[in-house]
């Protein structure tokens, strides 16, 4: 039933990570703290829709062509009290609400309600179409958070004995909530933080202004000193050729000017620019130009440095980028498409993991995403990036710990996976049916006819992941189902598409016969998710990824999984040459964030163009920002090895570094690493770490047991708190 899908206060409760209404940093739960409350789940999608549809090309509004859910309009909240004396208890609601107390209700919509000595039922009944219905209940004792229960069906009656009661428990759920935790912090105004910044340089020319902010941004313009009578268009651009190309630019504005002295304007819409063009006609005037940076509060907890200057310089970069893309929910792009795209999430909570470890943001995310049931499409209509989402609910478990999520999360899982499953063909393999895109990649020529091998192997996974879940939610009769499933489609993964000519997977199945053609795509898959044998492994690397007659990669979006099988082989070197080559091929265009799709060949304003426009190409997209990953989980090594840290492993690779030092987050700290062809140096604040090293000499640390495992390669435990000095060679 579909009030059963609706088990997620874990998206947006305490247990998941819950913020503070304006920061993205862990909160204390506090005893007897009052929040505002609402169905679980709905705020993600009010959020989301408001987001998704701020989008405008070149003035004109331009919303998502998927499905977009909405919240429930009736919302009944209620909570059993027992309290041993009068209590007077504070209501606020978003939305026209009755007040019963064991259900009888008040009169009007009070705001203070005197609860007496003894056992009752308190419920709010609230309609609210425009935003979430909410409700803040403060009282002595009494406090809305997560316990009280809240239900869209009117499921309550007055039995014989005047009580309320329910017909069926289990349509009522944990309410959901986002430590909006003062009366003020209505769910319905929140915004996220700005900060005044002013331009770098300003051009004038004949009344027009050219200026530059020194570096891709975020935020609303604002104008000061404005005056006169006339018009002024302002052209955005994330390049300076894109602002000054006034009929191509991807975004604009137009302001009507009658103003008689000089004021100060504030654009209404935020955009992305690092230039804005304001072209003045009649006699509208304009002295200066500044902005409001608009961002997410979220803290760097994660951090890298080493001997190479260049890889420092994309690190830092990499983080501004994700950093931009990190709002209200994961994002693709800040000029377009501001929209939540699965693919390009995944790849941002990875990010994530190792920069911010900030659970909020993946949670609002993966909410916003999955909607509501019926499912009638794949996520974004798009097949992979449905594949995408069930491998980022298993990820968040891995790092997080956060087996509850999981638990209430499970039944809308199910649902989707469902719909997959009832969209098989009759060889029980995953093709493209009417309204669905097969995306994989932008690449030039990629075939996406047929059963493609990455899609069966992304549903194999995803099945996989289905499997471990209902595992975890004790759905035994599932959870074999799942895993027979998965078995079944690997086995046909090897059967049809393995060629032993080619030494790899061939691309795709067309009417029952195999491709001869070899793409990257599901081969480097296949490698980090070790469904390749060590053979199988050695052969892919040396046919597929260092061989040049293989279609190469061009996005980063799909680099960020071919640079990390590369690493998964051991090959952080070759791995280190390629991000100074391609990000800092970025970085040398002038780059100050990563960009959608990067190709050396091209020169100048070639870069800026895409999708058969002149700068279409979003110069800040999330998916750009992956060497934050590829260095926090093969470089520094480290990774979780059961859910939330409780164990782990570092296996520090300098790959041709001379030193390299730190940080990766963790839920309840940091797990600091420093390595030198000479010293490594760890600690970890939670869980029980276990350190693998390479050594051309027996390595030394005081106090320690550090265990040869042959071929040079060494093993020793690290247990929470404590620091160790590894003296060992290279």
């Amino acid at each position: 039933m579909q009030h059963s899908i609706w088990i997620l206060l874990l998206l947006i409760a305490g247990t998941a990570g819950a913020q503070p209404a304006y920061k993205g940093e862990a909160a204390p739960k506090l005893t007897n703290q009052a929040t505002w409350i609402w169905y679980p789940g709905d705020f993600e999608i009010w959020l989301g829709n408001n987001m998704q549809n701020r989008r405008t090309e070149r003035g004109s509004f331009f919303p998502p062509f998927w499905k977009l859910d909405n919240h429930y309009v009736l919302m009944d909240f209620h909570k059993d009290v027992e309290v041993t004396e009068a209590e007077q208890i504070e209501v606020l609601v978003e939305g026209k609400y009755i007040l019963k107390l064991d259900g009888k209700g008040y009169e009007g919509m009070p705001q203070q309600v005197t609860i007496p000595a003894g056992k009752h039922r308190i419920n709010v009944k609230v309609f609210s179409r425009d935003n979430v219905p909410a409700i803040y209940v403060k009282g002595k004792t009494i406090a809305s958070d997560s316990s009280w229960l809240v239900t869209y069906e009117d499921k309550e009656w007055i039995d014989e004995t005047g009580k309320t009661s329910d017909i069926s428990a289990t349509t009522w759920l944990n309410a959901g909530s986002w430590n909006f935790n003062e009366p003020a912090q209505r769910p319905s105004a929140f915004r996220l933080a700005v900060q005044p910044q002013s331009a770098v340089t300003t051009t004038k020319d004949n009344g027009s202004l050219l200026v530059d902010f020194g570096k891709e941004t975020f935020g609303f313009i604002k104008l000061h000193g404005l005056q006169g009578k006339g018009k002024l268009s302002l052209y955005y651009g994330e390049s300076k050729e894109e602002a000054l190309a006034t009929g191509t630019c991807e975004t604009l504005d137009r302001l009507e000017v009658n103003q008689g002295s000089k004021t100060d304007s504030l654009m209404p819409l935020t955009k992305a620019f690092r230039f804005v063009n304001i072209q003045a006609e009649g006699g509208a005037t304009v002295d200066s130009v500044s902005m409001l940076y608009e961002y997410l509060p979220v803290a760097n907890r994660g951090s890298f440095r080493c001997s190479d200057s260049a890889i420092n310089k994309i690190w830092d970069v990499a983080a501004y980028t994700l950093h931009l893309n990190t709002r209200e929910f994961f994002i693709d792009g800040i000029k377009r498409d501001r929209w939540i795209w699965s693919g390009d999430a995944y790849q941002s909570y990875l990010m994530n993991y190792y920069l911010f470890f900030d659970r909020p943001t993946v949670s609002r995310t993966l909410m916003a995403l999955r909607g509501k049931d019926p499912v009638t499409s794949h996520i974004n209509t798009i097949m992979d990036y449905t594949f995408y989402w069930f491998l980022g609910i298993y990820d968040y478990y891995q790092y997080t710990g956060d087996k509850t999520f999981i638990r209430q999360f499970y039944p809308r899982m199910q649902s989707l996976m469902d719909y997959c499953l009832s969209r098989r063909n009759a060889a029980g393999m995953m093709q493209g049916l009417p309204g669905d895109w097969i995306f994989i990649d932008w690449a030039n020529g990629l075939s996406k006819k047929g059963e493609v091998s990455f899609e069966q192997l992304l549903f194999c996974r995803s099945l996989e992941t289905m499997a471990l879940c209902a595992g975890m939610v004790n759905d035994t009769k599932n959870a074999a189902l799942y895993k027979q499933l998965a078995a079944d489609m690997k086995a046909k993964l090897f059967s049809i598409y393995w060629s032993d000519a080619k030494h790899a997977l061939v691309h795709s199945r067309v009417d029952g016969k195999p491709t001869d053609n070899v793409t990257r795509y599901a081969n480097m898959f296949a490698i980090f998710f070790n469904y390749f044998d060590s053979t199988q492994k050695q052969l892919v690397k040396q046919h597929v990824l260092l061989n040049d007659a293989i279609q190469k990669i061009t996005t980063p979006y799909m680099r960020f999984y071919e640079l990390e099988a590369l690493c998964a082989m051991g090959e952080q070197k070759y791995v280190l040459n390629e991000m100074k080559s391609y990000w800092g091929g970025m970085l040398k265009e002038g780059a100050t964030s990563f960009w959608e799709e990067y190709n050396p060949a091209k020169q100048g304003a070639e870069h800026y163009a895409m999708y058969g426009r002149p700068f279409d190409k979003s110069l800040c997209h999330a998916w750009g920002a992956s060497p934050i990953y590829l260095l926090g989980k093969y470089y520094l090594g480290v990774q979780p090895t059961s859910p939330g840290y409780a164990t782990w492993v570092a296996e520090p690779v300098l790959g041709g570094l001379q030193w390299m030092d730190g940080k990766v987050p963790t839920p309840q700290g940091d797990i600091e690493v420093y390595c030198s062809t000479t010293q490594i140096k760890i600690k970890g604040s939670e869980g029980t770490g276990t350190l693998r090293f390479k050594s051309q000499k027996k390595p030394v640390c005081k106090g320690v047991v550090i265990n040869s495992k042959g071929n040079n390669a060494y093993e020793m435990t690290v247990e929470a708190g404590k620091e160790y000095v590894i003296n060992y060679k290279n």
